[in-house]
């Protein structure tokens, strides 16, 4: 007769005394397999009880700063998995929560996986998860595959990346709730402030063993909405909502505390914050210059060209459904180099339902390929020439593209003028991306670099960053910035923004630059600005249909200006909700 045995799944970290534990199984003195099952299960129990030593520490790609290692640690062993990472702007939340997501599925305590952010985000959580945690199976719910399966993707996929606004869709909240996860976190979870929104009750409703709250401003105008925060993490912690506003909320003002004591010891079971004054955070300035480049007359032409043939596709809104993301990439590439809008035209000319385009897009295709000079390019010579030097530690640049094309037309450019250069793009492997890193970081001067540089390497050994193209996403471009302009980065950053004059780049940066100041914010900051937007579409989509509803150049100004205007606000608003928070916080929930 076989025994029957409980499977486990899980991941063990043997020291030397669990290995001696374990000899007898490895002699074959058990008495049964089901014996030898059980001895794994109590190890496993022991190996859980207590998250002292943290498993995650020598299973990530970089050094988490102490503050943030208590954080994951009070979330683990005092806040049983369920905590609100309330951290400054800047300081590392996705971090926090990444080191306690990976603790709990190296215990193997965790498996199905569900986490929610803004739409901007979704694709930064996948990346930053998977080179700083080694967590690649995480599938975003951008994902063709993903997509291709309908409302069943939630239930295929054990560990899901998805926007809060997606999820709550009438019919995929049907599927998510009936989903039982180990464990959800919800990014910039002030979005669920109100208990009667879809948002909030959606998480609330969704089965999950562990969740994880982030947001630097879990209060942004009256206290109820900390009451629905921490009701959906631990109901009953504060009471009903009645006892609660009588108990804690000054009758005739929903934002003023009373009993902050009883509130504070109450809250302190949950929540988890750190300023930047705690811990001593201080950067060295950080300076943006523009550099407004006149295309060459054959670059201008292609621009232009492109423009009006995407016009005329996207009017037909059957076509600019299908070929939205196509269109606006193309879009994109033509402020970076024509080289990069070759393929995607000729993709675009292949679409059976764009036959009645097929030969103007080929026409556009031979233009790109006949372009034999970029004025971007000789723009860039000039600042490598002042700001890169072999040999000089504080004379290294790094160059970020958006398109390989570029990066390779680029690569043929700098290789022609004589200037020596690490390559990195998404296409290498580990070992070839550390190898780039290395080499720029200990004799080469110049790293030329696609978006993937962005994605969890910190590069604070180099202190000028050239963008030779610009996304229409600021959380793109902050992310960029975020690589060198960081904790560790001892010098002044210089930051060089190299834009196309009368193309969509122009204008974005404009509005960022002039209206927002982008380049003086706290990175982080850009995100909760955003969050204050009333439209919660990707910053891209509303460019895109700015420009497409836009008959004209002066029209599509207009449009810009006004989103200018809408992000002013949007920053006034952030700042009012980030002084609130600070004095009704403190530093009350630190965990020094």
């Amino acid at each position: 007769m076989i025994d029957t045995v409980p499977t486990i799944t899980t991941h063990f970290h043997f020291d030397e005394n669990a290995t001696k534990e374990l000899e007898p199984a490895i002699r074959g003195e058990w008495q049964g397999l089901r014996d030898y099952h059980l001895k794994l299960m109590a190890y496993q129990l022991q190996l859980v009880a207590g998250f002292d030593e943290l498993l995650v520490l020598d299973a990530v790609n970089f050094t988490p700063f102490e503050y943030q290692v208590r954080a994951a640690r009070t979330v683990l062993r005092r806040f049983r998995g369920r905590g609100l990472l309330s951290d400054e702007v800047g300081l590392g939340k996705t971090i926090e929560a990444g080191l306690v997501l990976k603790e709990y599925m190296l215990r193997g305590m965790v498996d199905r996986v569900l986490i929610l952010t803004p739409p901007g985000l979704v694709e930064q959580w996948r990346e930053e998860l998977a080179a700083k945690f080694d967590l690649t199976d995480f599938i975003t719910s951008n994902d063709p595959l993903f997509r291709s399966q309908g409302v069943h993707a939630w239930e295929k996929f054990p560990r899901v990346i998805a926007s809060l606004a997606t999820a709550r869709l009438a019919k995929h909240r049907r599927v998510i709730t009936g989903i039982p996860y180990d464990m959800v976190i919800v990014d910039e979870a002030h979005h669920l402030k109100n208990r009667s929104s879809a948002s909030w009750k959606l998480v609330n409703k969704l089965q999950k063993r562990y969740i994880l709250l982030l947001t630097a401003t879990p209060v942004q105008n009256r206290l109820s909405e900390l009451y629905n925060l921490v009701t959906v993490l631990k109901p009953g912690q504060l009471k009903s909502p009645k006892e609660f506003s009588r108990q804690f909320v000054v009758r005739g003002d929903p934002r003023l505390p009373k009993n902050r004591g009883v509130l504070r010891a109450l809250l302190s079971d949950v929540m988890v914050r750190h300023t930047r004054s705690q811990i001593s955070l201080k950067l060295p300035p950080r300076r943006a210059h523009t550099v407004k480049i006149t295309l060459y007359p054959e670059e201008q032409a292609l621009v232009e060209h492109i423009a009006a043939l995407s016009r005329r596709i996207m009017a037909n809104p059957e076509l600019a459904g299908r070929h939205r993301f196509g269109l606006r990439m193309l879009l994109r590439e033509a402020s970076s180099s024509a080289a990069a809008t070759h393929s995607t035209l000729l993709k675009l000319a292949n679409a059976s339902d764009l036959a009645a385009y097929q030969q103007d897009l080929q026409q556009l295709a031979h233009e790109a390929a006949a372009i034999q000079r970029s004025a971007k390019a000789d723009a860039l010579r000039k600042v490598l020439a002042a700001q890169a030097k072999a040999g000089d530690p504080h004379k290294k640049v790094i160059v970020f593209t958006q398109f390989r094309a570029t990066l390779a037309m680029l690569e043929e450019q700098l290789q022609a003028w004589g200037f020596p250069y690490a390559l990195y793009h998404g296409g290498l492997s580990r070992e070839a991306k550390d190898r780039a890193i290395r080499a720029f970081q200990e004799e080469l001067p110049i790293l030329l670099s696609t978006e993937a540089a962005g994605e969890g390497r910190n590069l604070q050994f180099c202190r000028v960053m050239v963008n030779f193209d610009l996304p229409w996403n600021p959380q793109r471009i902050e992310q960029r910035v975020g690589r060198i302009h960081r904790i560790g980065q001892e010098q002044p950053v210089d930051i060089f923004n190299l834009t196309a004059r009368g193309t969509i780049e122009e204008f974005v940066l404009d509005i960022l630059d002039r209206k927002l100041n982008m380049f003086e914010l706290v990175i982080g900051e850009m995100e909760m600005i955003l969050g204050q937007l009333a439209d919660e579409r990707d910053f891209e989509e509303i460019v895109l249909d700015i420009w497409a509803q836009a008959p004209d150049e002066e029209a599509f100004a207009r449009g810009m200006d006004e989103l200018g205007e809408a992000l002013v606000k949007a920053r006034a608003e952030y700042q009012r909700v980030k002084a609130y928070d600070e004095a009704l916080f403190g530093e009350d929930f630190s965990t020094e």
